[in-house]
């Protein structure tokens, strides 16, 4: 019989390499109220995205067998100063890729990361219905705290928008300002791509 071919999977950091293929994925879902941006953004434009939110923010790929098979990434939720304990997640798999647990491990791989931050919630900006969506965040402890009703139009229909909320760590008095990503040691940031990595097996 012939050997059983091993998968080879990895959650890693983004690269400027990854343009192309994360715009791609992304690209499946630009006509679905999924996101909703309008038109799918050009690769320089897209580039300057992950490399502005990259430079303070985990951004994460997972990767198998050499093929890049989805991303997610955190970001600021709001601008003044007084938010920077809290942040958004973003998650986008590809379309053939999707239930397999990915999204699952990509979300828990950033939820360590931005504990390391000094982030204290986390919250996912879900367009409605999106069963897979609802899912993955009622699986890992996210609790709905709003639903913002006729919040976006797109492919000829007005959308609801729910915002999912967890508590990753303790809202203690006077907390430590938030950290940059590039300020945490990066054998606490390998030591949590390993333990998530393992799950993609």
């Amino acid at each position: 019989m012939p050997a059983k071919t091993q998968n080879t999977a990895n959650i890693r950091f983004v690269t400027p390499a990854d343009t192309e293929t994360l715009l791609a994925i992304y690209g499946q879902y630009i006509d679905t109220p999924v996101t909703f941006e309008y038109t799918l953004p050009a690769p320089e434009t897209f580039a300057a995205r992950i490399a502005a939110i990259s430079s303070v923010w985990p951004w994460l790929v997972c990767e198998e067998n050499g093929t890049v098979t989805g991303y997610a990434y955190a970001h600021r939720l709001m601008e003044r100063e007084a938010y920077q304990w809290n942040a958004g997640l973003s998650v986008y798999l590809d379309t053939a890729s999707r239930s397999k647990g990915r999204g699952t491990a990509l979300y828990r791989t950033l939820i360590d990361m931005l504990v390391l931050q000094s982030i204290r919630t986390v919250f996912g900006i879900v367009t409605l219905p999106n069963a897979a969506s609802e899912r993955l965040h009622e699986s890992l402890g996210f609790s709905r705290t709003g639903l913002y009703r006729n919040t976006g139009y797109k492919c000829g229909k007005w959308h609801d928008v729910v915002w999912f909320e967890k508590t990753i760590a303790p809202h203690t008095p006077a907390p430590i300002p938030f950290i940059p990503i590039g300020k945490i040691a990066a054998g606490q940031l390998a030591a949590i791509q390993q333990k998530y990595r393992q799950t993609l097996r």
